[in-house]
């Protein structure tokens, strides 16, 4: 196959930013996703319906020349009242819940997981058909983070039954292992854990601009991860997790946590799934597999893709912002040809 169309692309994972980096990050986005789960962790997050529409509006105005809807998210506090979510409902996708310093700008994140905590803003998201997005890791061991926070998702699964429920950014096998226990538990996953272990970040020479949160894991974990994403399992979806950091943050003693992928997805993934002969599976994964879990339709945006190399930019830069994107420098075998409902 020399040609592969990827139909209405939806990253369900994904950082913007604000200020120079949005402008930077938000068309690379934009360019070939038809829409976006955008994440609230900025400084301060987003938490009041003005923050919300003012960012949203921000990264439409960042992505202008683009056909593309940024699904915004509110960052999850234990004291929302039914009446503000009910009046804010309309206006965001799900609630992101953080826990407390876990991760990047998740200072003001949860101190406690404890259900009986959570329970009046979980009783009335369940209410309200308001879906939940979960930083799933706790503060033990770096590997063993994720592994320690199932018992957590069973409690919130089980106690709220009717709360849609979304684990984030998963990289074990046990997270693949527990999607289908539950039938409100659901997951994203990125597409640097469906390729990297641990070893790529730390086992040789450092690669700092492969070193994210959570961590990649071992090879086993990479394995069932990839396995179920080119199997297109009903209950997972792309969420890149796309995370720019300037150039300076990465290349330096104690570097900020994230892989930026945003520019190379669609390529990268049809590259992953075509070697593994799971092609006539990506657009499930990629799109309609969100929709459903969602429950929502998108615009209409359809990406060409031809076998021919691609050159991965050094980097990408914007007035004073440069980042570095994952594969930078080398060479893929898939190249982006058109893209068809992009604004006049």
């Amino acid at each position: 196959m020399d040609t592969f169309e990827i139909d209405s692309a939806l990253d369900m994972h994904l950082h913007l930013r604000d200020g120079d980096m949005l402008k930077l990050v938000g068309p690379l986005t934009s360019e070939t996703f038809s829409g976006a789960l955008v994440m609230p962790n900025l400084v301060p997050p987003i938490t009041t319906k003005e923050a919300l529409l003012s960012y949203k509006k921000r990264i439409k105005e960042a992505c202008i020349e683009d056909k593309f809807e940024p699904y915004v998210t509110l960052f999850f506090q234990n004291d929302y009242s039914y009446s503000f979510l009910e009046d804010i409902k309309d206006d965001i996708i799900a609630i992101k819940l953080y826990p407390a310093g876990i991760t990047t700008n998740s200072e003001t994140g949860v101190s406690s997981m404890d259900v009986e905590v959570l329970r009046p803003t979980l009783e009335s998201m369940s209410k309200l058909g308001i879906p939940l997005c979960i930083h799933g890791e706790t503060n033990g061991f770096v590997m063993d983070r994720e592994k320690e926070f199932m018992p957590i998702y069973e409690s919130i699964a089980s106690s709220f039954p009717d709360l849609k429920i979304i684990m984030e950014h998963i990289t074990t096998k046990d997270a693949i292992e527990l999607l289908d226990k539950y039938d409100n538990l659901y997951a994203t996953v990125t597409l640097h854990h469906l390729l990297i272990t641990l070893d790529d970040v730390a086992g040789g020479m450092l690669s700092p601009h492969l070193f994210c949160k959570p961590i990649a894991k071992r090879p086993e974990d990479r394995d069932a991860l990839l396995n179920a994403a080119l199997k297109a399992h009903p209950k997972l979806m792309f969420g890149s997790d796309s995370a720019p950091h300037p150039k300076h943050k990465k290349e330096c003693c104690g570097c900020a946590a994230g892989v930026f992928t945003s520019p190379i997805a669609l390529q990268v993934l049809t590259q992953l799934f075509e070697e593994n002969n799971s092609l006539d599976n990506l657009n499930a994964f990629i799109s309609l597999n969100a929709q459903k879990i969602y429950d929502f339709k998108p615009l209409n945006k359809k990406v060409k893709l031809e076998k021919k190399k691609f050159v991965v930019p050094s980097s990408y830069k914007f007035k004073g912002e440069d980042v570095v994107p994952m594969y930078a420098g080398e060479v893929l075998n898939w190249s982006i040809s058109s893209i068809e409902d992009k604004r006049d």
